[in-house]
């Protein structure tokens, strides 16, 4: 049961995330992602073999404690945007802020899941996965350091010559460095330790006395 709920909930969070990507560059004037048929909640449109289907399973049948994954990245056109770079970290943005929505939907709805609408115990496993993975993608993908979202927002902030700088080094040692962060180092991944702490915090905020926690 728990299992199949975590499936469901990471296709979940995987398709808003990425839907959000391409409403976001459709709003900001670029129709690449609606053209290519991302601006949907259709998951099949999002599924990457490998990131969305492949390693998130291996994770959940290892029950390893940090979930993450990957789905079709939402292309868009710089050209078609009137600040690339401001509505660039717009867009890289609206996909982490999209899941922190969906789980304080999904922690209201879950507070009212004693009542007779909601006699399912599975209905209160599955929201509760909901929840937690959605939070737990949108804080991995606020990490500044491509290819998360994080590192774009991170450019966004800075001044144009240091984000060229910046944008150059991830490009050429981002990826290596998330690997690091990632790989467990005595049992120990360095990344579970430093978003641990952040997403029991707002879990703590969204699901206050419920016993979940």
């Amino acid at each position: 049961m728990e299992i199949l709920a975590s499936i469901i909930a990471f296709t979940v969070a995987i398709t808003v995330h990425e839907a959000a990507h391409a409403w976001m560059s459709d709003r900001l004037g670029d129709p690449t992602a609606r053209l290519m048929g991302r601006l949907t909640l259709n998951p099949i449109k999002h599924l990457d073999l490998y990131g969305t289907v492949l390693v998130p399973l291996f994770l959940i049948l290892a029950r390893s404690p940090f979930i993450f994954g990957w789905a079709k990245p939402v292309m868009f056109d710089p050209y078609n945007l009137k600040d690339p770079k401001k509505d660039g970290a717009l867009i890289a943005l609206s996909g982490p802020s999209s899941n922190l929505i969906l789980a304080a939907a999904m922690s209201i709805i879950l507070r009212f899941m004693g009542n007779p609408f909601f006699p399912s115990n599975f209905l209160n496993i599955l929201f509760l996965y909901i929840i937690t993975i959605n939070i737990t993608l949108a804080v991995f993908n606020l990490i500044p350091i491509h290819p998360l979202d994080g590192g774009k927002i991170f450019l966004g902030l800075l001044p144009d010559k240091d984000a060229v700088e910046a944008d150059r080094f991830m490009n050429r040692y981002g990826l290596i460095i998330l690997l690091f962060l990632i790989f467990p180092f005595g049992g120990v991944s360095p990344l579970n330790t430093i978003i641990s702490p952040i997403i029991g915090f707002i879990l703590k905020l969204l699901l206050p006395g419920t016993g979940y926690i």
